[in-house]
């Protein structure tokens, strides 16, 4: 009876180490499509808002990678080689190892969708988690003013026709990135009894932006946060 005992021991030992070392070298193993803690879009998915941790805004960065002849190179896509803005863009790159125009672009594109929307539907959590206190306060303001008139905005986001890095700066610890993003809006005020006040309940509107995103490079903090909101041409 031991001697079966021993054998039936040994064999299941020999099939739980290859069963360990088979899921190892599936979760070990990266595809390039991983998320790191700050990086809550997935990117296979772009233009769908995902899971994410409360209190990060979703602006995802690059992975470390191995020194290369250009440490820095910054897209041609955003920024043509030799331009005011290419050379701002690798000074941000200096300053943030981790930031990658493209990544950051696509980032972006999902902050300024959820932060619409939120302020339609008056969610302040969502709100206070990508905007600067400033920013934060004069959003709130906007929706308390709207809730206390008996007012409610409905928003209907149709996509963004463009999201364009306009300018990039660094002062002292602080990065900035300014973008100008053209989307496509349906957009209406309803009074308390459902009639339209403002807006086009079916047409959609263009709205043209110009949005600053900042984050403080020394912090350990990854979150890039709204800090200037105008509108533009």
């Amino acid at each position: 009876m031991s001697q079966y005992f021993d054998i039936t021991s040994i064999v299941f030992l020999i099939l739980a180490v290859a069963i360990f070392l088979r899921l190892r070298s599936v979760l070990g193993r990266k595809t390039g499509s991983e998320q790191s803690p700050f990086e809550p879009v997935d990117r296979s998915r772009a233009g769908e808002p995902a899971a994410r941790p409360d209190n990060v805004i979703p602006l995802p960065t690059r992975a470390p990678q191995a020194e290369t002849a250009d440490a820095n190179p910054s897209p041609p896509r955003y920024a043509p080689e030799g331009s005011a803005l290419d050379t701002a863009l690798r000074q941000v790159m200096s300053a943030d190892r981790n930031f990658d125009p493209t990544s950051f672009v696509v980032g972006a594109r999902q902050a300024y969708e959820m932060i619409v929307t939120a302020f339609a539907e008056g969610d302040r959590d969502t709100l206070k988690m990508l905007l600067a206190r400033d920013v934060y306060d004069g959003f709130v303001s906007a929706i308390a003013a709207r809730e206390a008139a008996g007012h409610k905005l409905e928003s209907k986001f149709i996509g963004i026709d463009k999201a364009d890095i306009t300018e990039a700066t660094v002062k002292g610890s602080t990065a900035s990135i300014s973008m100008r993003f053209v989307s496509q809006l349906v957009s209406v005020t309803r009074d308390a009894a459902g009639t339209v006040v403002d807006g086009d309940p079916v047409h959609p509107t263009q709205v043209i932006d110009q949005w600053t995103f900042a984050r403080d490079v020394t912090s350990r903090d990854p979150n890039w946060k709204l800090v200037l909101t105008e509108a533009a041409d």
